[in-house]
């Protein structure tokens, strides 16, 4: 099970995230009819775009379904059909077919490659966050108490010195 895991994974970060592109199924289908994914290997849990032509139906509604995401009905937009679905991020890793289906009975379909990379629950352990910001430490408030001390010492040496002196 790790090993398919790691070649889901392997393959995604080799493959191209463009999008996957699939031409009519059979040879009496018009050659105008697709289904695209866009990303075509996605995270579980991320949005996809869909984008399809029917041939001259592309005035119609299709759907398009998936074990990667349920059904989706895809609309009219510019000349095409799109729409766009998040996938489930329970959904597990592998490749699920996208399955169109045109109102005037055209199909194609493509493939769309669903990852599920675990995220790290903690950044790494570099360190011990001295440079991090999160409040002055007692020694700096110590350093800074004792700084403004020194200071005030001085000027009030400073002033007896100033009157002490005899004017010339």
């Amino acid at each position: 099970m790790r090993f398919a895991a790691a070649a889901v994974v392997l393959g995604a970060t080799l493959l191209p995230a463009g999008p996957a592109l699939a031409e009519a199924q059979t040879q009496n289908q018009p050659q105008n009819t697709f289904v695209e994914v866009t990303p075509s290997t996605a995270q579980a849990g991320a949005r996809v775009s869909l984008r399809a032509n029917c041939d001259n139906s592309n005035t119609e509604q299709a759907t398009v379904d998936s074990d990667a995401f349920g059904r989706v009905i895809l609309r009219p937009d510019n000349g095409f059909l799109t729409g766009a679905v998040t996938i489930p991020g329970s959904r597990a890793p592998g490749s699920y077919g996208v399955n169109l289906k045109c109102q005037n009975g055209s199909t194609a379909t493509t493939t769309l490659t669903v990852v599920n990379m675990s995220k790290p629950s903690q950044g790494p352990a570099t360190g011990g966050g001295g440079t991090a910001g999160g409040g002055l430490s007692p020694f700096a408030l110590a350093g800074g108490a004792g700084v403004l001390a020194l200071v005030g010492g001085l000027w009030l040496v400073g002033m007896r010195r100033a009157r002490t002196e005899p004017e010339r």
